[in-house]
């Protein structure tokens, strides 16, 4: 590596740092995934137990520990908070913009590379990914590597070496034993539409498919192992159960249609989107591997967004994936504009405007929404009563968060005045900084204020019981928070593990119960031993006594 080369890197590397990692413990965990993994970490730590994966102490089946190893690694020198829990994913970012712009030189040149930092970093969902506690950022990271070797391998300059190939292997390896065998499904569909583009040519020889099989297959099954030598056999058959009905039923509030990833990518990845959809045609100035590794991008996108389409769950970060090669795209066309191969075309100017101003407009209207509350929730258009709650929270708003979206509209409208007056390299660059500049600040300021409104309350009422003898349980809803933020301990009492005898049975020390407001008059009427405690912003907290006890909230 050349001097200038190390300077682009640490340049990479510390901006990287400088964006992903201050302000990490700024908000609460959410509900469901990032409480969850955290959760997990946090029960290793306090069991010591760093080969089984569990939630409430219990087996946790639903995903492999790569990615709760790092949380925990993170909380032992961090504490068990939120900064520590989001850690790995902000070096997570560090290493992916790395990769990114070495990917980058070695394809086109420094420029290339800096550019596809740039639409990466500088796109609203892939930016707040690395600011996150979700297992995706890691999971994707690893897919891409192994796609990309693969791409190396089936380049015709490097069609031979093996050493390539068990590299590819290694990492989709390492996504299976991140996230599961998705891994495997979303390389073998790649492989299967680019062997179909070949027209069927031999890609790989009989020794080649074993050796790449067992490389994966050694990598990938490492935690089944230690499941198998701890006589965990029982959370083998029930992760690969999970896995297939994860892809074939809808979890409860997580269906959508079947363009729901298509509008998360189009909006939710502005500005790359936009200038990603003029990457879906050929160019004639590519060189022969940019032609190969472009299909190959192409190839990734279109699996993973039909995949995730087809799939009946439908969640934000399930398309997730598609970020590396939506990103590709991007700089492609960037690049192309800023080296005029490829001309500015007004359309896209209007197509960045209207998604800036959606965007924009859903900031700037979180204030006033806040101030006209009373009047909403007079006017009965919103029918959910935990939603009407939910809005009541005391939120305290400056007045000027609205600045923010209306930000991004304006220099979204400058950028493209710097484009029309023939400055194309500036009003590029400045788009991809205008919405990195707003996407941070409003992580920093508008999402610790959107929490009071969803979990505050309850997270409030966890935090309370922190280190109290007593059990905590939600009722009616699922949640993780009640577990990480009472900091919940493993129970001596088995019992405790059931609701009913939390609920009916004679207990042992008081027990505290946490519903949504929806549902709190049935529970009133079922179980009368219930003590309301209190009521705030969409939940209901009840207490349950030990028999004899005088105990109160």
């Amino acid at each position: 590596m050349n001097k200038a080369v190390f300077r682009y890197n640490v340049f990479v590397a510390l901006t990287a740092l400088l964006l992903f990692l201050p302000f990490l413990g700024a908000v609460h965990l959410f509900d469901w995934d990032e409480i969850n993994f955290a959760e997990c970490a946090r029960e290793m730590i306090v069991t010591g137990d760093y080969f089984s994966v569990k939630i409430n102490f219990q087996p946790f089946w639903e995903k492999p520990p790569i990615f709760i190893w790092l949380q925990a690694l993170s909380m032992n020198i961090f504490g068990v908070n939120e900064f520590a829990a989001r850690l790995p994913n902000a070096i997570c970012g560090c290493i992916t913009l790395l990769v990114l712009f070495n990917i980058g030189r070695r394809l086109v040149d420094e420029k290339f590379g800096l550019i596809w930092v740039l639409a990466y970093a500088g796109s609203f969902l892939p930016h707040l990914y690395f600011k996150s506690g979700i297992i995706d950022p890691w999971f994707n990271l690893f897919i891409f590597c192994g796609v990309y070797y693969f791409i190396l391998f089936t380049n015709s300059s490097s069609y031979k070496s093996n050493k390539l190939l068990l590299f590819s292997a290694f990492f989709i390896g390492l996504g299976v034993l991140t996230k599961g065998p998705v891994a495997v499904l979303v390389f073998g569909l790649c492989f299967v539409v680019y062997w179909v583009i070949r027209r069927f040519q031999k890609i790989l020889s009989v020794k080649q498919i074993v050796m790449y099989a067992l490389m994966v297959a050694i990598i990938g099954s490492l935690w089944f192992l230690l499941l198998l030598l701890t006589g965990n056999t029982h959370i083998i058959k029930e992760f690969f159960i999970y896995q297939v009905r994860l892809f074939n039923t809808q979890d409860s509030g997580h269906g959508g249609s079947f363009f729901y990833h298509w509008v998360v990518l189009l909006i939710g990845c502005f500005p790359m989107s936009v200038f990603a959809l003029r990457a879906f045609r050929k160019n004639t100035y590519d060189t022969p591997y940019q032609k190969h590794f472009k299909v190959w991008m192409l190839i990734l996108f279109w699996v993973v967004l039909l995949l995730f389409s087809i799939v009946k769950t439908k969640i934000v970060h399930y398309s997730s994936l598609c970020y590396f090669p939506l990103s590709f795209m991007a700089a492609y066309v960037v690049y192309k504009l800023m080296s005029a191969e490829i001309q500015w075309k007004k359309y896209t100017g209007v197509l960045l405007i209207f998604i800036a101003s959606i965007i924009g407009l859903a900031i700037s209207a979180l204030p006033i929404i806040d101030k006209f509350k009373q009047e909403i929730i007079n006017s009965g258009i919103i029918n959910d009563g935990f939603a009407v709650e939910n809005l009541k929270a005391d939120v305290s708003w400056t007045g000027f968060e609205w600045l923010i979206g209306v930000g991004l509209i304006i220099g979204i409208l400058l950028m493209m005045l710097l484009i029309n007056r023939k400055k194309l390299k500036q009003g590029l660059i400045g788009i991809f900084i205008i919405s990195t500049v707003s996407v941070s600040t409003a992580i920093l300021i508008v999402a610790p204020r959107i929490e009071p409104y969803s979990q505050g309350a309850a997270i409030e009422f966890y935090e309370y019981l922190q280190n109290k003898d007593c059990y905590i349980e939600t009722l009616g809803f699922k949640s993780y928070a009640h577990l990480f933020y009472s900091r919940k301990q493993e129970q001596a009492n088995i019992n405790s593990y059931q609701l009913d005898w939390l609920l009916k049975e004679p207990i042992d020390k008081p027990a505290y119960f946490v519903s949504k407001v929806t549902s709190a008059d049935g529970i009133i009427r079922d179980y009368p031993e219930l003590k309301e405690i209190y009521r705030k912003n969409g939940f209901v907290f009840f207490m349950r006594k030990r028999p004899g006890s005088v105990s109160k909230y």
